[in-house]
């Protein structure tokens, strides 16, 4: 039996066995055969390439019946030679079939892997940010990794698997049987000797190799959370490095043992298959050797029986798992469509238009929102943990709110923590889609418009802007990819970053690294307000784009800003009283709602909530400014 069949074999009996009763969606086996309608013609020649490799398992050892019977018995020399060429050219075809089968197979399984992965990535492009929030990133990677994989050898492994040792199970019985039925029942009697043992051995595989896989990932999960630089400072930060080797150590030693466990049942599966075959070949050839003696058989036809026993019992083992195997694929491919059959909450209208780029007035009509449950958003299979949903955003977060803000103007946002500031910012971008009410820009309201466009005319610069593991230009290339140079270098230079830029010895080459923390928060900002700039938007949109920052950083932050909001309407949450100075109107929120509204001097005089913020939040500023 050759190695390719020893690892089939193993593969099955060691997949997980939970599979076989579980329940498909239904209409999943439907959708698995569309796909391969697409890969009908390759599937074909595939098939036919596994019956031709089937056939030349028997064709050799009856080729070297007639070398012995009808050659070397009878000293014929001109047989000898002639089926010893037969013999070299079915090992040449063979290889061939070999080479042709193997690009068969990987066309097919290469071709579905691509398009089931650029599938799921562009499906979950769409999905909204909520999505995000709730998913875990290895999970999702998972899905395009691991069960993309899983999915692809249903068209690979396992039909190559099922089909070639389906045919070559029938040709090698039905020539073994021709020969001798007495040797060929002796033969299929020892299968229960090995199938039974190896049966249980498989479900022990299947666990280990499942608690494994388990642990692993377990591993990964802390490599991931401890390599990165926010986790790698909190570690330092909190002086647990030795905490955390003893913890890795623990995990790897359980790898470790598990490792052990599964490599001295390997050598037991692989012992008993050798065992028993060997059990079944001196059983051929004692009483294969008794009727040679006896000259109820030829010797040629003795050896031919011994040679097809190697091919008999690696498809007789897999075909007992076939279910296993069927399953194990089919589970895949619907861990697959339960991502690209989870629907985007946030999508264009049918008929959408595209929303004209120049100036923009912003106008929100009586809006109310609510975010949207696990249900409607996420997947309890991509959550780390999944619970019930809570009642922490179960009642509107932005419960009737109405304001204007026209073309070219300024509205700041202020009010305590949770009024919905950032809220009102997300539904501007339709991060989200509102619930009643209607937002327009432009006078278009944002579910008509396609949300590539909308997304083309905002700009967003959040408190904690992202920046790729990247270079600085290729980080500032994001937003607007065929920029020139010299616009590059207008951008930095009025995001009042150029300097640095210059500075660095590799200019805008410079790599920022993982989420840019090789840059400090101001400069950071900076670099997000360049990133604004090139790309020009009609409305920007500021979330707390100065908080956190120290005084220097942050008065260079607004030196960048005066210019990105100059001339755009702009919705800006309000953290430095210079904001709320220049602001046309500056709405307050409380509790969802737009409680105040007015410009500085009016909201002061008025006495109300904004007054009282002021006085906590602004005064100490206006004291700082008035003695520079």
């Amino acid at each position: 039996m050759g190695m390719q069949g020893n690892w089939m074999m193993y593969r099955s009996l060691t997949n997980d066995r939970s599979v076989k009763n579980q329940k498909l969606a239904e209409g999943t086996v439907r959708r698995v055969v569309g796909y391969a309608t697409k890969y009908r013609p390759v599937i074909a020649l595939f098939v036919v390439a596994l019956v031709f490799s089937a056939v030349l398992v028997v064709a050799q050892p009856l080729a070297f019946r007639h070398i012995i019977d009808a050659g070397i018995t009878h000293k014929n020399t001109h047989v000898v030679v002639l089926f010893a060429l037969i013999v070299a050219g079915l090992a040449v075809v063979d290889n061939v079939l070999g080479v042709i089968t193997r690009w068969l197979s990987s066309k097919i399984g290469e071709g579905l892997i691509y398009d089931l992965r650029t599938q799921v990535f562009a499906h979950v492009q769409r999905q909204p940010i909520a999505f995000f929030t709730r998913a875990q990133t290895g999970a999702l990677v998972s899905r395009l990794n691991s069960d993309v994989v899983g999915a692809q050898q249903a068209f690979t492994s396992t039909l190559g698997g099922v089909v070639g040792n389906f045919i070559s199970l029938l040709i090698t019985v039905g020539t073994m049987a021709t020969l001798s039925w007495q040797i060929t029942v002796a033969a299929l009697a020892l299968l229960p000797v090995f199938l039974i043992p190896a049966r249980w051995l498989g479900r022990r595989l299947s666990q280990l190799t499942r608690e494994q896989m388990n642990l692993n990932a377990e591993m990964s999960t802390q490599m991931t959370e401890r390599f990165n630089v926010s986790g790698a400072l909190l570690v330092k930060l909190f002086g647990r490095p030795r905490d955390e080797n003893h913890f890795f150590e623990s995990r790897a030693a359980r790898v470790r043992d598990t490792g052990i466990k599964i490599a001295m049942a390997n050598r037991v599966f692989f012992s008993a298959l050798t065992l028993v075959a060997s059990m079944a070949t001196a059983i051929a050839y004692g009483f294969g050797g008794i009727s040679v003696i006896r000259g109820e058989y030829s010797l040629g036809t003795l050896l031919a029986l011994t040679g097809l026993l190697a091919q008999l019992y690696g498809p007789l083992t897999a075909l007992s798992n076939v279910r296993v195997d069927v399953m194990t694929a089919l589970v895949s491919f619907e861990r697959v469509f339960e991502v690209l059959d989870l629907p985007p909450l946030v999508q264009d209208a049918p008929d959408a238009v595209d929303l004209p780029r120049g100036p923009k007035s912003v106008s929100f009509a009586d809006v109310r929102f609510r975010y949207p449950n696990a249900s409607e958003v996420s997947l309890a299979s991509l959550e780390s943990v999944a619970r019930a949903e809570t009642l922490v955003h179960a009642g509107h977060v932005i419960d009737g709110v109405t304001f204007d803000v026209p073309a070219g103007s300024l509205v700041a946002l202020v009010g305590p923590s949770g009024a919905g500031k950032t809220t009102i910012t997300s539904l501007v971008s339709r991060l989200y889609d509102v619930n009643e009410g209607s937002i327009s820009i432009g006078g278009l309201d944002v579910r008509e418009v396609t949300q590539e466009s909308l997304h083309q005319s905002i700009g967003v610069v959040t408190q904690d802007a992202h920046m790729f593991h990247d270079t600085i230009r290729g980080n500032l290339l994001y937003a607007q990819p065929d920029a020139t140079e010299q616009q590059i270098f207008d951008a930095c230079a009025d995001a009042q970053i150029l300097e640095l830029v210059q500075r660095l010895p590799d200019g805008l080459d410079t790599v920022v690294g993982d989420r840019g923390h090789r840059l400090s928060g101001g400069e950071k900002q900076r670099m997000a307000i360049a990133r604004l700039l090139l790309k020009a938007p009609d409305v920007v949109v500021l979330d707390e784009a100065t908080a956190h920052l120290d005084s220097e950083n942050e008065a260079a932050v607004q030196r960048a800003l005066a210019v990105a909001l100059k001339g755009r309407t702009s919705i800006v949450i309000a953290h430095r009283l210079s904001t709320i100075r220049d602001a046309n109107q500056i709405l307050v929120m409380e509790s969802g709602k737009v409680v105040e509204r007015g410009t500085h001097d009016e909201l002061l005089a008025a006495g109300g909530l904004y007054s009282s913020l002021y006085e906590t939040q602004f005064a100490v500023q206006e004291t700082a400014e008035s003695t520079l």
